[in-house]
């Protein structure tokens, strides 16, 4: 999460001319209304322009003139089971890339330094939410673009301001205008670099990256190796703008950053009103922050908790919590954001806390060998404005002397015997930091 409620940057007045912030009592003031008021038709046809949509139709919808195979619903494990099993190099290493907000630096910064150590792997699935799904297509293009990934999230990370970011000055659905990050994410995500990691799909690799579809509350995964392998093949302009648009709506913290919409268009029968037969209906989803749902992703939430059973094809997976996990005191000031921004950061570190038990737990049960980097106490610099560049800078070095000198990563529990499998004579990924123990 972004630290988007503190005082001095909220002191600043915009200009004359500019675009004001709404008043945030508003929107508290829709937060405590009920979940059937706040989704009534009155409601949403005041605020709403989009056209009308039913479940049935997103059900069965697709990106307007891609196919429906470069996505799924993230919460489906027999169609995620089957996403992965299709994937040749699903065996290799995993690497999950968690949220964060300028705390990305960290991953970038690893990522930097492993290169530098020698033994990262090519990773035969990379996983991104929010700030992890600005990172995650430069290190799944890593092994085609070679040193010019590192240098592309060293920039991002180091060289950056919340003025690259965001503006304060709301939308209709938001306090702050992403347009910066709209327009960075243009700049660095160009044909060369779908290029790149359309040429890493067609070796059996996966990149995938989660958002929230909030008109059906559900999770959804791109597949986006599929969507840049569209582009490179056909030079379809709209695989490029999906991209584009996946990793902006990814990070897209809700009613803090805008949604994105994405062109969908679903088949409509003559049941559902269309005349003279089945015909395609055009909308648009509304798409946000993919840490929503979960900070990171590994897997749906059923295979993790327990519920379903879940295959996953690799035997160990890098995790990196682009975040800190326990409290830090600061105290808030008697303002709504103040308040606000201070029980967000409780709540994200919560909800990472559990994601983490559950992804440990599911761990134990099938004897993955799961390895985990967070920012902790050997950390000590803090920020108290977003996007500060010498707090990024410290962090992406810190994160680059961890990987160089392997002790990144931590092991969740000794690769055992689960579900019949005995993984205890599974040699050591040529391409694995070491863990310490």
């Amino acid at each position: 999460m972004p630290k988007l409620f503190n005082e001095p940057i909220l002191r600043e007045r915009p200009s004359p001319g500019t675009r004001t912030a709404r008043p945030l009592a508003l929107a508290l003031v829709a937060l405590a209304l009920s979940q059937g008021a706040m989704a009534g038709p009155a409601a949403k046809k005041a605020a709403d322009e989009r056209p009308d949509y039913t479940a049935a139709q997103a059900a069965t919808a697709r990106p307007e003139g891609l196919p429906a195979s470069v996505r799924i619903a993230g919460d489906d494990v027999s169609a995620f089971q089957a996403l992965i099993d299709g994937a040749p190099r699903a065996s290799d290493p995993w690497l999950v890339l968690s949220g964060g907000g300028e705390n990305g630096a960290f991953a970038a910064g690893l990522l930097s330094g492993w290169s530098e150590r020698g033994d990262r792997p090519a990773f035969g699935v990379i996983t991104g939410v929010s700030t992890g799904a600005l990172i995650a297509p430069f290190a799944f293009a890593a092994p085609t673009l070679g040193p010019r990934a590192d240098a592309a999230l060293r920039e991002n990370y180091t060289e950056i301001s919340a003025a690259d970011v965001f503006e304060f000055g709301g939308t209709q659905d938001s306090l702050t205008d992403t347009w910066p990050l709209k327009e960075r994410i243009g700049r660095a995500v160009t044909p060369a670099l779908l290029k790149a990691v359309a040429a890493e799909h067609a070796k059996g690799r996966r990149l995938l990256i989660a958002t929230t579809q909030i008109d059906s509350e559900r999770p959804v995964l791109w597949d986006m190796g599929a969507i840049a392998q569209r582009n490179a093949e056909t030079g379809d302009p709209r695989a490029l703008a999906l991209f584009r648009q996946i990793v902006l709506a990814s990070t897209a913290v809700p009613g803090v950053f805008p949604p994105v919409a994405i062109p969908a268009e679903a088949k409509v029968g003559a049941k559902e009103g269309a005349k003279g037969g089945e015909k395609t209906k055009s909308f648009a989803e509304l798409h946000d922050d993919g840490g929503a749902m979960a900070p990171f992703y590994l897997a749906p939430a059923a295979a993790l908790d327990g519920e379903a059973r879940l295959r996953l094809p690799t035997n160990r997976v890098y995790l990196v919590v682009n975040n800190r996990l326990e409290p830090e005191f600061q105290m808030a000031s008697r303002t709504t954001l103040s308040v606000l921004g201070r029980t967000m950061s409780a709540a994200i570190k919560a909800q990472t806390r559990a994601a983490l038990a559950l992804s440990k737990a599911y761990a134990a049960r099938t004897g993955l060998d799961l390895r985990i980097a967070l920012i902790d106490g050997r950390f000590a610099k803090t920020s108290e404005k977003p996007f500060d560049q010498p707090y990024m800078k410290a962090l992406f070095a810190h994160g680059e002397a961890l990987a160089r000198d392997g002790s990144a990563f931590t092991q969740a529990h000794p690769p055992g015997t689960a579900l019949g499998l005995d993984r205890r004579d599974i040699p050591e990924s040529t391409g694995s930091v070491t863990a310490s123990r």
